[in-house]
């Protein structure tokens, strides 16, 4: 079973995946929560009647309400609120709703908001640059015609797919269903890239021995055997994970429903990118430079 030998069509597969996201990102972007653009938090008990606080925002001239149902309560996000706006909407849910009481109220400034916004951002580049340090080092006795490094960039590509796959599809989300993104989802992120680069450094770790073995005939060979012997652990586990964050989107409740969709979609894409899409990258540079070796010799 050569499952690199048919890396065109799992390059075809990769990009027709790949393209629909990254075009959906540059298009619409993603609609960011108020914790990435600042506005206010409040908590309600004693109802959860969502359409009749959502008409008592608007007749108070709240905008970009977000409301989520909570354990006996409902959870609202919205702009920023002015002392006396609030006050207003907080007596009319009071007064108008029986039992409904205020129990808590959050705002998040501009400020706030761009440090989370850029802390997410560093989070990232400096994992993305760790795991490339960190393979770097510990493939350094790879035999050759490998790299170190270049088992550490494959990596980080793998991971990157991973990520635009994540936010391609939370972008979609956002434009058509007014999906917000949130610190949640930035942990649901940085989850799935260590779960995924977890994955391709145990397929990785199979090649290294395969290629100190010397029981190959050339690297792709070595690659393809690898995959093979590490694919029935690699199905299994993800599949493992992927039954129980279904269990936890169909009855874990609406504040967590999209961080598990994430992780959902995460988990499905880091175990096909960490079984091909990195493997695959491996051969396919490898041929590139036996390819350009060969010229030059010419």
């Amino acid at each position: 079973m050569n499952l690199v030998k048919n890396r065109k069509w799992w390059y075809l597969v990769s990009l027709s995946v790949i393209i629909p996201c990254v075009v959906s990102i540059c298009l619409w972007g993603l609609k960011p929560s108020i914790d990435f653009t600042g506005g206010t938090k409040i908590e309600i008990t004693g109802t959860t009647d969502k359409e009749a606080v959502n008409q008592i925002a608007q007749d108070n001239g709240i905008e970009e309400i977000a409301i989520t149902p909570t354990e006996g309560g409902l959870f609202i996000r919205s702009k920023e609120q002015t002392e006396e706006v609030h006050r207003s909407f907080k007596n009319a849910i009071e007064t108008k709703i029986n039992g409904a009481k205020e129990t808590k109220i959050e705002t998040v400034g501009p400020s706030i908001s761009k440090e989370i916004t850029r802390n997410a951002f560093l989070s990232i580049v400096f994992a993305s640059l760790f795991i490339i340090i960190y393979i770097g080092y510990t493939f350094r006795r790879v035999p050759k015609p490998a790299s170190s490094w270049e088992f550490g960039i494959a990596a980080v590509m793998d991971i990157l797919y991973d990520a635009i796959i994540i936010l391609g599809i939370f972008s979609i989300l956002g434009h058509f269903k007014g999906v917000e993104i949130d610190p949640l989802f930035i942990t649901a992120v940085l989850t799935i890239l260590g779960f995924s680069v977890h994955d391709t450094i145990v397929i990785f770790d199979r090649i290294r021995e395969n290629l100190v073995k010397g029981n190959y005939t050339d690297f792709e060979d070595a690659v393809s055997r690898s995959v093979y012997e590490m694919l029935p652990r690699t199905i299994s586990t993800s599949f493992l994970v992927f039954i129980i964050l279904v269990v936890l989107y169909l009855f874990g409740g609406e504040t967590i429903k999209y961080f598990v969709l994430a992780l959902l979609i995460g988990v499905f894409s880091g175990t096909y990118s960490s079984i091909l899409n990195s493997s695959i990258l491996l051969v396919s540079y490898e041929n590139f430079k036996l390819s350009k070796a060969k010229k030059t010799r010419v």
